[in-house]
Order: structure tokens, then C-alpha cells, then sequence
């Protein structure tokens, strides 16, 4: 596990499960209406179980770009942060991705959590180019860390895909 310390706080590369995760939060890639079917978001209602669904419809549209925050069920983290990002096409994508990233930590630290994962936002059924994706994530989260963290000491940068950890890691 690759790892980068920013005025004291680290940045780890892991791969494997984010639903497996022992940290505060984890972030799901969600889509705009939070309907948690498939990729990230289906694995983690799959685990997490249903009450993470129904919280989402009670919320019922998150814009892209931004993150709202439910409770994460039977997974061991304490929340988990919907961050919904771009879908590849749709205009102006980067700059989407960024505040997806941001306002995931900024979530994160309204709960005060201290310690948080996150996945590669739309770079799976959203289409965002892995590379590129990978390389805004680590960045804003480097950013934020510099800049913003008050609570959050720990970020894990954490995807089942040897190749996109690969990414992450090289960003790092």
C-alpha cells in the first residue's frame, strides 16, 4: 500500500473492497437520483443493506457535482457519502469531478470524521478516461488535505481495479 503524508495527514493506495473498509466514511459513486443499483453504489446497499436506499430516496436527487451523506447500514464505517460525478460527455467533466471530490470531503468533515475512502468517481459505467480521472481525485484530495482538513487525517484512495490503484498510485 502506497501511502503520502500532507502536513501530517496520509493518503493510502488500496486495493481491494471499499464495503470492506474500516474507516468513519466511505464515498459511493453515485448517480444524480441515488438509486444504488450497480458498480460501488449496488455493492454497497448489497452489504450495507437496504436502509442505505431508503435514506437515499428520502434525499432523492443529488446534483452532480456535489454529495449528500447517509448512514452506512451494517458496513463497518459509520457513513457513507454519495459524491455524484459526470458522466463522460456531458460538458465541462473535470471541473464536475473536482467539486464531486471536494464536497465528498467537505461531507466528511461537517461529520467529523476522521478517516475516509474513496473510489475512482466516474471512471467506471460514467466513462471518465481512468488516467485522467485518477489524476484530479489525487489531486483535489491532496489540495483538500493541504488546505481545508480540520478532522480528516486519513484518506484512502481505494478501488478493486489493479489499474486504476496503479493510476492512483502514480498521481500519488
Amino acid at each position: 500500500m502506497k501511502e503520502k503524508e500532507i502536513k501530517g495527514k496520509k493518503i493510502y493506495v488500496f486495493l481491494g473492497d471499499i464495503t470492506e473498509m474500516e474507516v468513519d466514511a466511505i464515498v459511493n459513486a453515485a448517480n444524480e437520483y441515488l438509486k444504488h443499483g450497480g458498480g460501488v453504489a449496488g455493492a454497497i446497499v448489497r452489504k450495507g443493506g437496504r436502509i442505505i436506499q431508503e435514506e437515499s430516496d428520502k434525499i432523492g436527487h443529488c446534483p452532480v457535482g456535489e454529495a449528500v451523506v447517509t448512514t452506512a447500514g451494517s458496513l463497518k464505517a459509520k457513513f457513507v457519502i454519495h459524491a455524484v460525478g459526470p458522466r463522460w460527455g456531458e460538458g465541462d467533466e473535470e471541473n464536475k469531478l473536482k467539486r464531486a471530490v471536494r464536497n465528498a470531503l467537505k461531507r466528511g468533515e461537517e461529520k467529523g470524521i476522521s478517516s475516509i475512502a474513496l473510489p475512482a468517481i466516474s471512471t467506471g459505467i460514467f466513462g471518465f478516461p481512468k488516467k485522467k480521472g485518477c489524476e484530479i481525485i489525487v489531486e483535489e484530495v491532496k489540495e483538500f488535505l493541504e488546505k481545508e482538513a480540520e478532522s480528516i487525517n486519513e484518506v484512502y484512495l481505494c478501488d478493486i481495479n489493479e489499474e486504476t490503484c496503479k493510476f492512483f498510485e502514480k498521481f500519488l
